[in-house]
């Protein structure tokens, strides 16, 4: 299996962490985004899409983080320890309702408070205005409570006493925005104690691991700077942020 890879991203840390911890053997392959190396040809006859991750399991090639987490679990299933994807009706049924939910929202919030944070200032040379960031940083903590409140409620994990794949695709969304220094941890001494068992239940050396890259991301903008490809982003920028 050949996994194409860039750990600045959280959906690309999610099928790493969740290969490494079920034992997984696969070949990273690095795209690097900042390089603008999914712009390149190469990498266009893997996934027309350009986007990462991208999982090749011999010649079936699959794109989107949700569609490769769910087809490494079930392709794995019989040695699979249950929890991460339970085979309970009820219980998997609640793990893809956090699947579907996050997408719109803890992944919409988290995302935007880094690029505005972290790319918008090398892309469009100039400081984001502080409203926009409020507004942000605002969704990003409603999206937070709604975990709290909604899928954590008083359990350890989001699907009850274990960690599940929907712990992994939260966790790394909110690692997102806090290594651009917003701690969205203070005051929620309920998520700081999921975020511990989390990293336990991972192993803190892959927790790391998996980190390592973003939480160096005040290196990204001397990365960017050498992307062709900045000019062709402004546009974008402009668009969803205006």
């Amino acid at each position: 299996m050949e996994l194409y890879l860039d750990l600045h991203s959280q959906p690309c840390r999610s099928v790493f962490l969740l290969a490494k911890a079920i034992g997984i053997p696969f070949e990273f392959k690095l795209v690097e985004l900042s390089a603008g190396q999914q712009y390149s040809e190469e990498f266009g006859k893997i996934n027309v899409m350009r986007k990462v991750p991208v999982m090749k399991d011999g010649s079936f090639v699959l794109t989107e983080s949700v569609a490769i987490l769910k087809y490494m679990l079930q392709k794995h299933s019989s040695s699979l320890a249950d929890h991460w994807y339970p085979a309970d009706l009820q219980q998997r049924a609640r793990v893809n309702e956090y699947l579907s939910w996050q997408h719109m929202n803890l992944r919409a919030h988290g995302s935007k408070v880094f690029l505005l944070k972290a790319v918008f200032p090398v892309i469009m040379g100039s400081e984001v205005p502080k409203e926009k960031m409020d507004t942000a940083v605002q969704d990003l903590n409603q999206s937070l409570q709604m975990l709290e409140d909604k899928f954590l409620q008083n359990k350890p994990f989001i699907v009850g006493d274990k960690i599940s794949v929907a712990d992994l695709v939260a966790i790394v969304e909110i690692i997102q925005p806090v290594a651009t220094g917003l701690d969205v941890f203070e005051g929620r001494q309920k998520l700081t104690a999921w975020r511990d068992r989390v990293k336990k239940a991972l192993g803190e050396k892959l927790f790391a691991e998996a980190h390592e890259v973003i939480m160096k991301v005040g290196s990204l903008p001397q990365q960017m700077q050498n992307n062709s490809n900045l000019e062709m982003l402004k546009p974008k920028f402009q668009k969803l942020f205006s």
